[in-house]
């Protein structure tokens, strides 16, 4: 016997939110904490000005790899625990969006399935052709 409709979506609804706050949260906490590593180990960024333009400008030297990411992570780079943050604070909405889509199918709506999943691809081909760029 399946639950009544309501309980589902208020189920799917509950767990969208805490998704949502988990996301945020775990950011939150990335993002302090490599900021207090940053300074504690590295004496902070941004001292001189030719030091952001180093990091910001244009052919700036601000690694992109996903193995920077890690290597930082594991050896606890400020840097690299921030840029963590930051893409977890991204994907967070994101992750929400693939959570509704299986959240309608499970409720067979259709419609709103395939709205959803159709927002899902255009937010993962944005990211693809920003990344081209």
């Amino acid at each position: 016997m399946k639950p009544p409709a309501e309980d589902r979506v208020a189920r799917a609804e509950e767990s969208i939110g805490r998704l949502l706050r988990i996301g945020v949260g775990a950011s939150l906490v990335l993002l302090a904490g490599g900021t207090l590593l940053s300074f504690l180990r590295d004496g902070g960024y941004g001292r001189n000005a030719s030091e952001v333009v180093r990091l910001t400008g244009p052919g700036g030297s601000f690694p992109r790899t996903a193995a920077w990411l890690v290597d930082g992570i594991v050896r606890l780079n400020g840097q690299a625990v921030i840029v963590a943050g930051l893409l977890l604070l991204i994907a967070t909405p994101v992750l929400r969006v693939a959570v509704s889509v299986v959240a309608f199918a499970r409720e067979r709506d259709r419609t709103y399935a395939l709205i959803t999943a159709f927002v899902l691809v255009l937010l993962l081909v944005s990211f693809e052709l920003g990344s081209a760029v």
